[in-house]
């Protein structure tokens, strides 16, 4: 129901926002980041306990505390005479002692929730105590035994500390001339960050709350506003406390000054960050398991957890990243790295509610109103900005590593519906983008194929899958490096109400081998009362606006005669003529069980037999199957069909213009074909045809014989010729004249193409009134011994650009 809702879920905290709201991918990329650097984090508290440990008793260090002698004249800049000398405790007995702590810390974890619960207020109480000592030894320096530097409040001492005068340290953070590490405004940012990362406590442990939309923005808000106004006040305070040397070399200053003596100072803050870094073992490894949890990465699937039960698998391996930080043994190189996991995180919750706000979708009804997508949008730019600001190499590592972790998710992980941000986004794109392109046609510069693959086969499929495989790899010809989308459709014969489900069932495995084929595309099933009206109601209804599917590609069907499939001429020519009246485009694919798929490479030509005008629709598919590797080693050849009393010369000259035109390389090759009224003076004659003659005889008698019939059943009925309940009226010399003309035509195509890769002709349409059988047979004449062939027809419009 919005932002607050999404941190409902158990143990996810900000990464379940992010990663509900901009996706799994970057989701699982932030939330493992921030799960990075809360584990860092734990290191840093930890070895903050122990140094302020080893300060307050310095002979428990078992190894040679550090010491650093200063000049004065170095810290403050003036000719002051001595030296101050400082002692650090040895980066040894910081390893030690925090790996110890850190075990300690972990079997307190592994207690489970309820006894951190009960051990908070041991933590918490003290805290508060030590920060009223704080305050009360402030107001009541400089005591008698209080060192020469604390001045008490005064006025001088906070104009003589207004400047910054950013001075080398050493390692250990001690004043140094020669030290490696200079301090500026941008350093100090990176190391005080962490002391303000505690602004997503409540929503890591949202599932602790009892009313989570209520008590975040209140508690956040007021903890927030609350430590703001803490941390400024106290910054005002030691400014007019002290001189800058006693700022500089007393490394507690605030023990120093806290009422009534320093230990409650050393106790407050060995159990302040404690408390934080068993926060920190606690929150990292639930993190973590909500993360496993969600399936998206199986290599992360060991530390998934059941419901209730404790992560002990990711604790384990947080406390390993945490000891392997602790023997680092140095807060200053881990703090900036804490600073860029968790500014990333917070990037991406303020990028997550500017996308939620700004598409303001109807499930987004977050229940704080007081908030606006600009906001969030300079907070998540401000996160960024500052990550630069502190330190842009450590910025490019995170950036970097996020950035490979996408990636890994993107090519190992689990595909995940979360209903992001950004699906929500590529929607109203769409839908913008559907709407710019109006109802106009679309030029044929942006032209585009939108094929619609009939998936019902002419008979039974191979191994009962629920598309032909060679139509995925044809679909995938269509596409020039990928561009384009498929609509995959199949019918099913029967009621609606019965077979609905069924039809959802079959989507949904045509859905999973489309994918399986990688075949860009989308999947739909109809249930019709036979394939002929289902087919109807899709090239009526089917897409969008522009995006509405121009070329229909059916495979031919060539078992029609061999297993006697009666019904089969008659749904044919019903498709081939819905699409002509629907103004579709049609690809007739004859030979799709040779079809070659993306591993098999063609060499030879691609044959184009242009009989009509059709667009530049057959030129077009040309070039797109060129564009494939498996036939990129062809040439393309162009065969002009003409009449023996044709000028062959200028034809074969105004072609290789026309295709020059066009910007397309194509050998022109013309060939002459004797006319129908020249065969049958030649006939008369007692000429007889020259190709084909067993198949052209063939053909006539078995249409002789389909006339014979029909007429007998009219004349016993006493109806005019009916064929699937309409009239028809037959001209037996243009069935002849049909004849002739496949026959002629598969004649040139076997003399010129039989060893072509793929022959592509001009699909003749159905001629009114004639049976679907005859059509059938003047197709069968056309394809005859062809291997491979794609039949076309274009539509009333142009498909490429015409500059001349």
């Amino acid at each position: 129901e919005g932002m607050l809702d999404i941190l409902l879920l158990v143990g996810g905290g900000p990464y379940y926002l992010i990663g509900r709201a901009l996706g799994p991918e970057v989701g699982v990329s932030i939330g493992l980041c921030f799960f990075l650097g809360n584990a860092v984090a734990g290191s840093m508290y930890v070895l903050g306990a122990v140094e302020t440990f080893l300060d307050a008793i310095p002979s428990a260090g078992l190894f040679q505390e550090s010491v650093t002698v200063v000049n004065n004249t170095l810290l403050n800049g003036t000719a002051t005479a001595g030296t101050a000398t400082i002692s650090t405790p040895s980066l040894h007995d910081l390893q030690v002692y925090g790996v110890i702590v850190t075990i300690l810390l972990c079997f307190i974890v592994f207690g489970g929730v309820k006894i951190i619960n009960k051990v908070a207020p041991a933590f918490l109480i003290p805290v508060l105590f030590s920060l009223l000592c704080i305050y009360l030894g402030v107001f009541i320096a400089p005591r008698h035994n209080a060192p020469k530097g604390i001045t008490g409040l005064s006025l001088t001492s906070l104009r003589d500390n207004w400047g910054s005068e950013y001075q080398r340290t050493n390692n250990a953070g001690v004043p140094d001339p020669n030290g490696s590490i200079y301090w500026d405004f941008n350093a100090l940012v990176g190391l005080f960050f962490p002391a303000v990362t505690g602004i997503m406590a409540g929503s890591n442990r949202s599932a602790s709350l009892k009313d989570t939309q209520r008590s975040i923005p209140i508690g956040t808000l007021c903890a927030t506003l609350t430590t703001t106004a803490m941390y400024l006040f106290s910054v005002l305070l030691f400014g007019a406390l002290s001189t800058r040397e006693e700022l500089l070399t007393d490394r507690l200053l605030t023990a120093t000054v806290a009422w009534p003596a320093p230990v409650v100072i050393y106790i407050g803050i060995i159990l302040s960050t404690l408390g934080a870094a068993l926060q920190s073992l606690t929150g990292a490894p639930r993190l973590l398991a909500a993360i496993a949890n969600d399936d998206i990465l199986p290599v992360l699937n060991y530390f998934k957890v059941s419901e209730g039960a404790e992560p002990h698998a990711a604790t384990l391996f947080t406390a390993l990243i945490c000891i392997g930080c602790v023997i680092i043994g140095n807060l200053d190189l881990i703090t900036p790295t804490i600073t860029m996991f968790f500014l990333l995180c917070y990037a991406g919750v303020n990028l997550s509610c500017f996308l939620l706000d700004l598409l303001d979708a109807p499930s987004w009804r977050p229940r704080w109103k007081l908030h606006h997508w600009s906001l969030s949008l300079v907070g998540a730019l401000l996160c960024v900005v500052i990550m630069f600001l502190i330190s842009w190499s450590f910025t490019v590592i995170s950036l970097a590593l996020a950035s490979l972790i996408y990636y890994y998710v993107s090519l190992k992980g689990k595909a995940g519906d979360w209903g992001d941000g950004f699906k929500s986004a590529y929607f109203q794109l769409a839908l913008r983008s559907l709407r710019s392109l109006g109802a106009n046609q679309v030029h044929p510069k942006n032209w585009y194929p939108i094929p619609l693959i009939l998936c019902r086969p002419w008979g039974k499929l191979p191994e009962n899958v629920p598309c032909h495989p060679k139509l995925a790899d044809f679909a995938n010809c269509m596409k020039k490096k990928g561009r384009g989308m498929s609509i995959f459709v199949s019918t099913i014969d029967g009621d609606y109400h019965e077979l609905a489900e069924d039809a959802k069932t079959a989507c949904h495995q045509l859905e999973a081998y489309i994918e399986y084929k990688r075949c860009e595309g989308v999947a739909e099933i109809i249930v019709a009362p036979s394939m002929s009206e289902g087919f109807r109601s899709i090239v009526q209804t089917m897409g969008l606006g522009n995006l509405k599917p121009n070329i229909v590609v059916v495979r031919y069907p060539e078992i029609w005669r061999r297993e006697n499939l009666t019904e089969i001429p008659s749904t044919f020519v019903s498709i081939i003529n819905d699409c002509i009246i629907a103004n579709k485009a049609v690809v007739i694919v004859k030979g799709l069980d040779e079809w070659p798929n993306e591993f098999q490479r063609q060499y030879g030509t691609i044959d184009l037999y242009w009989i009509v005008r059709d667009g530049g629709l057959m030129l077009l598919l040309s070039q797109l199957l060129l564009t494939k590797a498996t036939f990129e080693s062809c040439k393309i050849q162009v065969f002009c069909i003409a009449e023996e009393d044709t000028d062959a010369e200028e034809l074969k000259t105004d072609v290789k213009k026309f295709l020059y035109d066009l910007r397309m390389h194509a050998e022109v090759i013309v060939v002459t074909m004797k006319s129908w009224e020249s065969h049958v003076e030649s006939s008369s004659s007692g000429a007889q045809p020259d190709d084909s003659q067993e198949a052209y005889t063939s053909a006539q008698r078995r249409i002789s014989t389909y006339l014979s019939e029909m007429k007998e059943t009219a004349q016993r009925e006493g109806r005019p010729q009916m064929v699937d309940g309409k009239q028809v009226v037959v001209n037996e010399q243009k069935v002849d004249k049909f004849l002739y003309t496949m026959l002629k035509l598969n004649s040139t195509i076997l003399r010129y193409s039989r060893m072509a890769a793929v022959v592509l002709v001009s699909l003749p349409p159905p001629p009114l009134n004639h049976p679907a059988y005859f059509y059938m047979e003047y197709m069968d004449l056309l394809v005859e011994n062809v291997p491979r062939m794609l039949i076309v027809r274009g539509y009333r419009r142009d498909v490429v650009t015409f500059f001349t």
